[in-house]
Parts: structure tokens; sequence; C-alpha cells
């Protein structure tokens, strides 16, 4: 099993079958299908990830929410293994984070207002029932999920250590509510699908609003599916450990 921090991620993995997985109980180094029922919002499925030695130590566990795009909205939840940490994990590789990636519904999207509630409901559930350091969590999603992960950023700084929106875009006027936040966002300056300039445009207007913390990786005459680079890059996993809640201004 490969540590994901002491070694680099192939980043050319076949394509994930989109068959169903059996239900299993989570456990340390599995990666498995739960459901979250909430009393007013609905029912959001996701696939939760706990780091192979959870049960051997006692401390709390950074934790990571993805967020998946457009096209992993369609078919059973194992689809969204198709990309991003869910993928890597399937593979073998070790993170040394709690993971939850929920599945959005096809007739939905991540930034929608229901779909926000859901992963608010989903987060507090997480970190309720599981050793979670709530200093350290993080968000990060591609194309639709980079959408998401913008607009929850917005709404809720405070939840978050660090986001990490690739091939997204956001609102310019939410640049003062993020401007505090350590944000890397990442996208392909050839993307046909999502223009690279909404990225650009959020990345300036956090700027000017007085961020000294927001990055911005371009990947020159890359598509839309920058995020095969983002994550298969283990600094970036390193940097989101940097980052805390509590030691944001110092970050």
């Amino acid at each position: 099993m490969r540590t994901i921090l002491l070694s680099g991620i192939v980043a050319a993995i076949g394509m994930l079958s989109a068959s169903p997985t059996q239900p299993a109980e989570p456990g340390p180094g599995k990666q498995v299908e739960q459901e979250l029922t909430t009393s007013d919002q609905g029912t959001i499925p996701y696939l939760l990830y706990l780091p192979t030695n959870y049960d051997s130590a006692t401390h709390r566990w950074p934790l990571m929410l993805f967020l998946h795009g457009r096209g992993e909205s369609y078919g059973p939840l194992s689809i969204v293994k198709r990309w991003g940490p869910p993928r890597f994990i399937d593979h073998g590789d070790n993170y040394p984070f709690i993971v939850v990636s929920p599945q959005c519904p096809g007739d939905a999207s991540w930034p929608q207002p229901k779909e926000q509630a859901l992963l608010i409901a989903l987060l507090d559930h997480i970190v309720k029932d599981y050793r979670v350091d709530t200093n350290r969590v993080y968000l990060t999603g591609l194309s639709m999920g980079g959408f998401g992960s913008w607009r929850l950023a917005a709404d809720h700084p405070e939840r978050f250590a660090a986001v990490v929106p690739i091939s997204g875009g956001g609102n310019v006027n939410d640049a003062d509510k993020l401007k505090d936040l350590p944000i890397w966002v990442w996208h392909g300056t050839a993307d046909p699908t999502v223009p690279f300039r909404r990225s650009a445009e959020m990345v300036e207007a956090i700027k000017k609003a007085g961020s000294t913390t927001i990055r911005f990786t371009t990947l020159e005459h890359i598509g839309h599916n920058c995020w095969e680079g983002a994550y298969a890059t283990p600094a970036l996993y390193q940097w989101m450990l940097k980052q805390t809640i509590s030691g944001r201004k110092h970050n």
C-alpha cells in the first residue's frame, strides 16, 4: 500500500467500472458506500474512507470533502470513484484523511440550495460520528464540484481550513467572504467546458479583497480535466495538511 505523502500517484489509471459495490461497514483502509437521510432535506449517498490506522490511533483525523463533476451524477454511487481521491483510494493509495465523497443526483447541481444544505448535514453527521479534527476540514471539487466548492466555502468559510476548486467558477461578489480562507485554484487554459476566465476572475477578485493566501495553478494547453494532474500532485495534500482554521492568519 502506498502512502500518498511519500510517493507520487500514477495519473493514468484505467477507467473505473460503474458496477455497484456490495454494502460494507466502515473500517480502516476501506472506502464504502453509505447513505444519510435527514428529516427535512432528503437523502444523500456518499463514499466514506477511513485511514488505514484509524482504529489503532486515538487522535482526531483531518477530513476531506470531495465533490464530483456532472458526469458522475448519472449511474450508481460507485461511479464517483471515476476521478479524484476516490479513484486513487480505489486503486490502493492510502490517504491521511477521512475522505467523504457524496453523489449529486442528475436533476440537481452542487451549488443549489438543497444540495448545499445536504452537504452541511453530511458534514455535521461525519463530525458527530467519527473522530474528525474540526480544525482541519478541507473542501475540494472538480467542474460542477468546483462550482459547488466555491458556493459552500463562501457560505460557510468558518467550517473549512482550506478549499481547492478545480475547473470551476464562483461569484466574484463573494470575494470578501473568501479573502481569509486558504484557497488553491486549478484550471486548464484550454478548457472548452468551463472557461479559464471563471477561475481567473475569482482569483483576481479575492486578491483585490485582500487575500494573501490564495494560490492559482494554471495548466497551459490543458483542457477541462486538469483535475487529473491536480489530484496526482502530492504537494497539494501536503499543503492542505499545513492549513488549519485556528492558524489561518499565519498561512
